[in-house]
């Protein structure tokens, strides 16, 4: 048994196994067949709140309460879920906290990428094993879907846009008959009660392999929206890092919200093509600018004070990782973010020295 402690990313069912436990055992509502929990019970694991024994439940997601409403709703229906949304959204964040809080498992995970197979979704072989006893049940390696059917679990698929589509469509038997068959051995695997499946996908990636109807029917459909506040966005990147410095055993002090809130600033006026008070237009760079990415430039710029300033994050611990997070394309994302640094920064009263540290890498 590994010692959690030591694990540079516990998954959830591990990292919160004593919220899991109090809800499972305070939770008298209706269980769906094959659940840890009720949905009530995901819905506040997910969003958090304090409970009966007076446990406080962190929040897991910040958003739109009906939005996980719906989401835990789909999974206890025969239809899977399909999470969309730009990247960094935290579609991956919630698919993980789902499947632990249905399920108690959320390792069953398949990666889609370009070069996929259908062996990834279906199943694959024991190649020694086959040639020298031929097809058997022992022969046979299951993948994440097929161990998720076996077990009622919840499996799920990540990029799904990014596998090729004949591969995605390896899905459709799975989701609409629930039966995963097995040619070789002439035989076939039912899924079990609590199976169901957690894609997620964005449309905003290059490359991108659109889902045949057939497939998309097959979903319900949850798209996760940015934030739509500054003070929300700011509050998810506080409450993100702090978490994820502690897993990193970062020395430094806690980031000043006043660095919090203008990097934040300058990823929703960059993404909006507009400065937050409507008087100034914008150029918009390639990069995606993303909570996730916010929340990474900071974490990248708490390692930079710690071990090489005084411990307290500074503007020019900040500067490398939002010019990095802007700049993708040389050229245009570089004349989109020196104007924004002359036009908006440099006039700012209390921005003088992040305009300096920025200003000092271009």
């Amino acid at each position: 048994m590994q010692d959690q402690t030591l694990l540079l990313r516990p998954h959830a069912e591990n990292a919160f196994a004593s919220e899991l436990e109090a809800l499972s055992k305070l939770d008298d509502k209706f269980r769906p067949q094959g659940w840890k929990l009720s949905p009530w019970a995901v819905v506040t694991y997910i969003l958090g709140g304090k409970l009966d024994n007076g446990l406080e439940i962190e929040p897991k997601y910040f958003g739109s309460r009906r939005l996980i409403e719906v989401a835990v709703a789909t999974l206890a229906t025969d239809r899977a879920l399909l999470l969309i949304g730009v990247p960094g959204t935290g579609k991956t964040w919630l698919s993980e906290h789902l499947a632990a809080a249905v399920s108690g498992n959320s390792k069953l995970l398949v990666q889609g990428t370009a070069g996929m197979s259908e062996d990834s979704l279906r199943y694959g072989w024991n190649y020694a094993k086959l040639l020298s006893e031929g097809p058997s049940p022992d022969a046979l390696t299951a993948s994440p879907v097929m161990t998720a059917m076996r077990e009622g679990k919840i499996a799920r698929v990540e990029e799904l846009t990014r596998i090729p589509s004949d591969v995605q469509d390896t899905l459709i038997t799975l989701l609409s008959e629930k039966t995963l068959p097995v040619p070789e051995l002439g035989t076939e695997i039912q899924a079990q009660k609590g199976f169901n499946v957690i894609a997620t996908a964005n449309d905003r990636d290059k490359g991108v392999n659109d889902l045949s109807s057939a497939l998309r029917r097959r979903f319900n459909t949850v798209v996760l929206p940015l934030p739509n506040t500054l003070e929300e966005e700011v509050k998810i990147v506080k409450t993100r890092v702090e978490k994820i410095g502690r897993s990193l055993e970062l020395p430094a002090d806690e980031a000043p919200i006043k660095e919090i809130k203008r990097l934040v600033t300058i990823f929703r006026e960059l993404r909006q093509g507009k400065t937050e008070d409507g008087r100034t237009k914008l150029k918009v760079p390639s990069a995606t600018l993303s909570t996730a990415e916010a929340i990474s430039v900071i974490n990248s710029g708490q390692a930079l004070a710690a071990h090489f300033g005084d411990g307290l994050l500074k503007a020019h611990d900040l500067a490398a990782g939002i010019t990095g997070a802007i700049i993708k394309d040389p050229v245009q994302d570089k004349n989109a973010w020196e104007e924004y640094l002359e036009t908006v920064v440099r006039e700012r009263k209390d921005w003088k020295d992040l305009y300096r540290s920025c200003k000092e890498l271009l």
